[in-house]
Order: structure tokens, then sequence, then C-alpha cells
């Protein structure tokens, strides 16, 4: 039987985030330039937005550039965007067609100005999509946006828009990069390696936590539903006892 028949419809998660790690590994092994991996790293993520929509997830994010990422090789950092800015004008069509609506999250004034321009633009085409939300982390870093967060409610509070008494986890959500998806129920890193890497820390609290060996070109289909099918053998308390 395969993953996907084993599946559960009636406990779908609502929103997976993904590290996707292994595309320079990946590459290597084949003997290939680090870019090819990148390359067929980007084949990856439309399978499995059609595995999602084919059980019903309604949001998927994934870790596309973190700001340590701006310490790589330029050459690969320029592979990266280039990649990024010409994935964007072949697919928003389908984005569109595919019913897809596009969120970036990140420091965006650190890309490149016609990269900024194409990432609003497609927003923007997309802004009335409603099968799916993929959210793009790019030149993100967790850190970075909760600090960002503390800096905008200190000013808020400095400027009398809001009081210190109504801080709490609620309000905190509203000023974070996220502020307009549910956090995620479901977090999966491929590659082997065993850490979140500066993702999502504050909206992955009670999220559940997935780590495959698989290197993410290699990711298909069968191993996003064998995520999924691991997803709901686990019980999820947040913090209560079993009843």
């Amino acid at each position: 039987m395969s993953f996907k028949e084993q599946i559960n419809r009636k406990n779908i998660p609502t929103h997976v985030s993904i590290i996707m790690d292994g595309n320079g590994r990946w590459a290597t092994r084949h003997s290939l330039d680090r870019t090819y991996g990148h390359k067929e790293g980007v084949k990856t993520v439309k399978k499995i937005l059609e595995a999602a929509i084919e059980i019903g997830v309604k949001y998927i994010t994934i870790y596309a550039f973190s700001t340590e990422n701006w310490n790589r090789p330029q050459k690969e950092v320029d592979t990266l965007m280039s990649l990024m800015t010409e994935t964007l004008n072949k697919e928003t069509q389908s984005l569109i067609e595919n019913n897809i609506r596009l969120l970036v999250i990140g420091d965006r004034s650190r890309l490149k100005k016609d990269l900024q321009d194409k990432l609003a633009k497609v927003e923007n085409a997309t802004a009335s999509m409603t099968q799916l939300t993929l959210t793009i982390a790019l030149s993100y870093s967790s850190k970075l946006e909760i600090t960002e967060a503390v800096k905008n409610i200190v000013d808020d509070v400095i400027n009398n828009k809001i009081d210190k008494g109504q801080i709490n986890e609620t309000l905190i959500d509203n000023y974070l990069f996220t502020k307009d998806i549910p956090d995620p129920d479901l977090m999966i890193r491929t590659s082997g390696e065993y850490r979140i890497s500066n993702f999502l820390l504050w909206q992955l609290a009670y999220a559940e936590l997935y780590f495959t060996d698989v290197l993410w070109p290699d990711f298909d289909k069968e191993d996003f539903y064998k995520a999924i099918v691991e997803y709901q053998k686990r019980d999820r308390r947040f913090g209560k006892i079993k009843s």
C-alpha cells in the first residue's frame, strides 16, 4: 500500500513548512556543479505543491534562502537569485492556473531591485488565489523576524498606539512576518540534518518535526505522503495530558 493510500483525509495538517536541504550534496554525488542541484530542487517544489493540493494541505512554507546564506560564495548566491527570478517568470501563470497564492517573507532590502519588483508583482497577481498559499522564506532569519517585531512593538508603545499591558502572544503573532498565515502543524527537513536552522522559531513551538535522510532533489510525492502519515501517528497534546 502506498503512503498516499494510508493517509487519513480527516487529519490533514493545515500548514506544512519545509527546510529544503541537500541540493548541493545531491549535485556533488552526481558529479555536477552545485547550481544543478538547486535547479533540480525547483522541480521538487513543483511536485510537492501538487502533492499538497492532492490531499488538501492549505499552506506550504519553504525555506529558500536564509540571511546566513548571503555568506556563501558570490557565484552561488548570484545563481540562486537568478534562479528565483527565472522561476517566477516561468511559473507565475502556473500559480494562477493552480489557484496558488504566493507570499514572500524575509529581508527584501538585500535583494536586487528587479527581484523585489518581480516578487511584489507575483504576490499581487496571485493575491486572490485560494487553493493553497505558498510562502517563500527568502533572505529570512527567525531571529531577525523576532527582533524586528520587538522593535515595532516598542515603537508603537512609545507612540501610544498600544499599551504595554496589551502585549501577549496574539499581539506578537501580528507583528511577525507570518501574521497572515497560521503556524505550521508539521515541519519537514530533508538531507539528514537534525536542526531547524533559524527557521520559524516562534511559529514552530508546537509543530511536529519530521526529519529524513532523503536529499531535497530526490524528495518525491511518496516521501511527502510518508511524512504526513508519520504526522498522523503523533499525539498532539499542546501541553495538555492525554485524555
